[in-house]
């Protein structure tokens, strides 16, 4: 079976505040469809086989819970410039302990400051949130592993 994530859903409270900041990060939009006063779709994929929509009446999750989602950068300082640039803050960090998965462990005790010392791909991180709470996380992706390609 042949499986592709498409579109992920991100709770907001303002669909136009989340417009806004994400057409600020150079998402683009697809649509915006308004269907009825309690549902409105706006779709803004960041160059990326996948898309995001958030909106009214798209999901009942609440708005600021999403946790995480992964983009990948091929140059995490690059990314991390960009971002604040356009004003948003942003930490950039790399797993204490030396391994792969640093980006992913909730405890920030595992993440020590600054790109990853060697540069080695999947190491380095940096983790921004939206208006409404959603954390990204950014992972510095130089050459991928077998059978990622």
């Amino acid at each position: 079976m042949d499986l592709k994530l498409e579109v992920v859903v991100i709770p907001v409270a303002d669909v136009d505040r989340a417009k806004a900041f994400y057409r600020r990060l150079g998402f683009r939009e697809d649509i915006d469809f308004v269907g009825s006063d309690s549902y409105r779709v706006v779709q803004t994929p960041p160059g990326s086989v996948c898309s995001i929509i958030f909106g009214r009446g798209v999901t009942a999750a609440r708005p600021g819970s999403i946790d995480r989602l992964v983009l990948a950068v091929s140059d995490i300082a690059a990314a991390r410039d960009e971002l604040l640039a356009h004003g948003v803050g942003i930490r950039l960090f790399h797993d204490a302990g030396g391994g792969l998965g640093g980006g992913f462990y909730a405890d920030s005790e595992a993440r020590a400051s600054g790109p990853d010392p060697q540069r080695r791909s999947y190491a380095s991180y940096a983790s921004f949130s939206d208006p409404d709470g959603n954390v990204w996380l950014l992972q510095e992706i130089k050459e991928r592993l077998p059978g990622r390609v």
